[in-house]
């Protein structure tokens, strides 16, 4: 097998691992996994939780490197699957709610008391469950413009809706998470 080369491009390192070499799926993960990791933590809301799912999302993509297209960008493939096995932990979460009466995530776990040391972690703690709240249709869209820095189109292509839908969810998620906030506690800048 030929030597792994960090210049190579997503699409040949894919290529070579459909063949059997982990040390170019390796640097794959290593290339994405930071960015899928900070999308699926704002979309869950627990570090814990992120980590599993960031796992989940590596091994199904060795499992379906084969109908990976080396013509559209890895991180966007990656991101997708990032996407499924979060709405999976979404529908998972809600059926042990309902059958078990499991308290909701946010309801578990309690931010510690502010210090001038903390108070940034505090407050990002606090957003990231104000993201997790937000109901799905309006999450998506707001990871992936704000927080991914994709286009609205883009959004809407990878989420099946249109730019003008992605546009009106953003504005509707973003006036949810000030108004979450604001009830948190967090000064907020609405604009």
């Amino acid at each position: 097998m030929s030597r792994t080369n960090p210049d190579d491009s997503d699409a040949a390192l894919a290529a070579r691992a459909q063949k059997g070499d982990r040390s170019a799926f390796n640097l794959i993960v290593r290339r994405h996994q930071e960015p899928l990791y900070r999308f699926i933590r704002r979309y869950v809301g627990d570090a814990d939780e992120a980590y599993d799912l960031l796992q989940e999302t590596f091994v199904s993509a060795w499992q379906a490197l084969g109908r990976y297209d080396p013509a559209r960008p890895a991180a966007t493939w990656l991101r997708r699957i990032a996407l499924n096995k979060c709405r999976d932990w979404g529908r998972r979460r809600g059926v042990r709610g309902f059958f078990y009466g499991a308290r909701a995530l946010d309801e578990t776990t309690e931010a510690p008391e502010a210090s001038a040391d903390n108070a940034n972690e505090i407050a990002l703690t606090r957003l990231d469950r104000a993201i997790a709240a937000l109901p799905g249709q309006l999450k998506e869209p707001l990871l992936l413009t704000a927080f991914e820095g994709l286009s609205q189109a883009a959004a809407g292509e990878a989420l099946g809706i249109s730019a003008k839908a992605v546009e009106t969810r953003v504005y509707r998620a973003r006036k949810l998470l000030a108004e979450a906030l604001k009830a948190d506690g967090l000064d907020v800048d609405e604009s």
